[in-house]
């Protein structure tokens, strides 16, 4: 109940902020957007029709076609976000801001944007749209969402360059980007771990350095030289960004011509990271 709760705050604060950035920065710089927002916003510059009620029709039909790519609690949350998110844009229409410089416009369009969507998908979510299709994307091909979202949303701000021309266009282009890369931190966290790979003459006493010194699990992997096809055990450890110097103390005090690999790592699921998700 209260992860429920929990969830229900953050569909309402995201779908608010995913309508503030419409109305604050979007609809005022004639700016385009991506997905079925960038649709609804073509038509109201077209024919002034209403976004938050274009809004819910379109995503209500896309939703009756792609509910059952996703899952029983994620539809459920996709129909609370575009119901919360249709009445925020209705209950927001007409704010303005005091900003007349379209790139900071463009920059805060994406922040709110990025940090709206970000909390919807965060908690399971969807705003329906071009999100229903990142998602099935994610799901069956492992696309990062994020990315994915805005490869989408791309291909309908392109389309919006016929009536809101090339400069809007541009700095639609900035604030989709930004909002990716806020989304992206949203959704993963401020938290980045990497996967070190080491192989040296001396990888027992590196593993028990690492095990007891920063009370990490080690994998030993086992392997052979190309060239002399001698067997070679590679040690390899997933750990935050924090600790990387630490570990490269610990390896260069036992062997300083250890060989060593660093590798970003988006998600770590498993004891000592987070939980997998059910």
């Amino acid at each position: 109940m209260k992860k429920t709760f929990s969830d229900m705050f953050m569909i309402l604060a995201g779908a608010v902020l995913f309508a503030l950035a419409i109305n604050l920065f979007v609809i005022p710089n004639e700016f385009g957007e991506g997905g079925v927002t960038g649709v609804t916003i073509i038509l109201y510059y077209l024919f002034q029709w209403s976004p938050s009620l274009v809004n819910l029709i379109l995503n209500a039909i896309l939703l009756v076609i792609g509910y059952k790519f996703l899952d029983k609690q994620t539809t459920i949350y996709t129909i609370i976000a575009v119901l919360l998110h249709s009445l925020a844009l209705h209950l927001t229409a007409g704010w303005t801001i005091a900003s007349d410089e379209p790139i900071i416009n463009a920059i805060f369009g994406g922040i709110f944007s990025g940090v709206g969507l970000g909390l919807i998908i965060r908690v399971g979510g969807t705003t329906a749209g071009s999100t229903i299709i990142a998602r099935i994307l994610h799901k069956y091909l492992e696309w990062n969402v994020s990315y994915a979202l805005l490869l989408v949303d791309l291909i309908v701000v392109f389309c919006s360059y016929f009536i809101i021309g090339a400069q809007s266009l541009m700095f639609t282009i900035v604030m989709l980007f930004i909002a990716t890369k806020v989304m992206d931190f949203i959704i993963e966290g401020l938290n980045p771990k990497k996967a070190i790979m080491i192989v040296s003459k001396e990888q027992n006493q590196i593993a028990e350095q690492v095990n007891q010194v920063m009370d990490r699990g080690v994998t030993v992997l086992h392997g052979h030289g190309f060239y002399t096809k001698l067997p070679q055990e590679i040690l390899y450890i997933v750990i935050s960004k924090q600790e990387v110097s630490q570990l490269k103390k610990i390896v260069k005090s036992v062997d300083p011509h250890a060989f060593i690999t660093i590798l970003d790592v988006r998600d770590v699921f498993g004891e000592g990271f987070m939980e997998l998700a059910k």
